[in-house]
């Protein structure tokens, strides 16, 4: 009889590229990488359905603050914006329906989280374990998006707190705040946001307030079925409206930049307030001690009257300790509320995918982070991690649209892959000194932004005082930087000519 023949194992299916998330930046890459005729790729979503950040928020007046007409892909428009300002819903609601519409749905492994993703230098791939199992790919988007992990501070006694308490980003829709006492902490972006809408239905709130945010009004408007129809018949509209607004937040950004240009709005913000804020004590504790602009600018029309609302108190001091169900501030004052809220953002200094990936050297990326914060090449590329691209990574922050810079940097790194692909290139990781050159650049021109001099202490700072969000120059300059994938800034490794010959 025969000898029976050795079944071959099969080898594991290697993807060209590899997406992780469905947010903003994960479905633009998918679209754009198929509109290229590029479909050797796979994406994966740990939830159940795309959105990402504007998924996961569901608080009580949850909205953007860049205009809608912006705040949507440029191959993409609608005419369905009920505002001026989109709210989460319809943007959640547009972000599912490009998708659709893109045929992008059927492309995603929903329900899949990355766990572990590796560079194997052996064979020039990534090995990425998910909780469905491992996949290999020669190249990698991360398209985990800046803002994605909430933050709750650690403090003394809350391990006591027998009340309800949740972050804004994981708002409890189950639980009825009517009647309760609140304290809320924080006065950032979501907080502004989410205190006019709870603030009629509870008994007593608390807003702790560590520093006083720049609140301007917001120029919202409902826009009615008449104006959707209009804009819906007449394209030009909408591009017209899109192209005047990316003019006006140019207009901001060059205030970012040259912090004395933004003097006169602060007087005239300051002086709105003696109209908006009557009680001069009040007044005092919401008025901000820092240049217009070094934090991120807020804008909200009924914020600073919820605060003064009877059942409204706000406590010009951080939370710093709590005693059971008492909550206490800096300045020592006490008060006793059923729910805590935290409006305290998210770890941004420290991107969470860090945990989760190991560089060419072996190292985990949260490690090397640990005693400062990342850095990219145009935000997208990182030292020592090969074949691999990070989408609005470090230092690519302007004054915009998420959408339109999400954009911009997924041209260039499609234009990578394209590259790379025709090259026949194996492996590519930016030239250290190519890094530090631009690094450089970009930390001695942020010196003299209203982020690094304007007297604040902001999010775009690290711990140990580096500005690692923003980009120092304008939106043109960066789009520039971001149109063309220079294999000169790399240093590549090209298929043997016997791999080529098999391929």
């Amino acid at each position: 009889m025969a000898a029976a023949k050795k079944r071959k194992t099969p080898e594991a299916r290697i993807y060209d590229t590899f997406i992780v998330g469905a947010g903003i930046s994960g479905l633009c890459a998918a679209i754009k990488m198929k509109k290229e005729g590029y479909h050797d790729f796979k994406i994966i979503e740990k939830a159940t359905r795309v959105g990402g950040t504007w998924r996961e928020n569901t608080y009580p007046g949850c909205g953007c603050d860049v205009p809608s007409s912006l705040y949507s892909f440029s191959f993409a428009l609608s005419s369905k914006w009920s505002h001026l300002f989109a709210r989460q819903p319809e943007i959640l609601s547009y972000l599912e329906e490009v998708s659709e519409d893109f045929g992008i749905n059927e492309l995603i492994e929903f329900g899949t989280e990355l766990e572990h993703a590796e560079w194997d230098e052996s064979r020039h791939l990534w090995v990425l374990d998910t909780n469905k199992g491992q996949t290999l790919a020669r190249t990698v988007v991360f398209a985990t998006g800046p803002i994605t992990e909430a933050q709750i501070p650690s403090l003394p006694g809350l391990d006591s707190f027998k009340g309800e308490m949740f972050h804004s980003a994981k708002w409890n829709h189950d639980y009825d705040l009517t009647g309760k006492r609140v304290a809320v902490i924080g006065t950032g972006a979501s907080a502004i946001q989410f205190v006019p809408q709870i603030q009629p239905k509870v008994k007593e709130l608390h807003v702790f307030q560590r520093t006083a945010p720049w609140v301007l009004p917001k120029p919202d408007m409902d826009l009615g079925d008449t104006s959707k129809q209009l804009i819906n018949k007449l394209p030009i509209i909408q591009k017209s409206w899109r192209k005047a607004v990316a003019t006006s937040l140019n207009v901001i950004n060059f205030g970012l930049r040259n912090p004395a240009a933004l003097k006169p709005v602060s007087t005239a913000a300051k002086q709105l307030l003696r109209v908006q804020v009557k009680d001069k004590t009040l007044r005092k504790a919401v008025t901000p001690d820092f240049t217009l602009g070094c934090k991120r600018i807020l804008f909200a029309n009924n914020y600073y009257p919820a605060l003064q609302a009877d059942n409204a108190n706000l406590i010009p001091h951080g939370l710093v300790e709590v005693e059971g169900n008492t909550v206490i501030a800096a300045n020592g004052e006490r008060h006793e509320v059923d729910v805590i809220i935290w409006g305290t953002g998210f770890e941004v200094s420290h991107p969470p995918i860090g945990r989760k990936v190991i560089d060419a050297n072996g190292d985990r990326l949260s490690d090397l982070w640990k005693d400062t914060s990342p850095e990219a090449y145009l935000g997208a590329t990182m030292k020592d991690v090969p074949n691999a691209f990070l989408v609005l990574g470090p230092n690519v922050l302007v004054y915009d649209s998420f959408i339109g810079l999400a954009e911009a940097q997924l041209d260039y790194i499609i234009d990578g892959l394209k590259k790379v692909k025709q090259k026949g290139i194996t492996r590519f990781a930016i030239k250290p000194p190519v890094l530090k050159a631009h690094n450089d650049k970009v930390q001695k021109h942020l010196k003299t932004t209203v982020f690094n001099s304007g007297g604040c202490k902001s999010y775009y700072l690290d711990q140990n005082g580096r500005n690692f969000a923003a980009w120092p120059w304008s939106l043109k300059e960066l789009k520039r930087r971001l149109s063309d994938f220079n294999v000169g800034d790399y240093e590549v490794v090209y298929q043997s000519a016997e791999k080529k010959k098999a391929a």
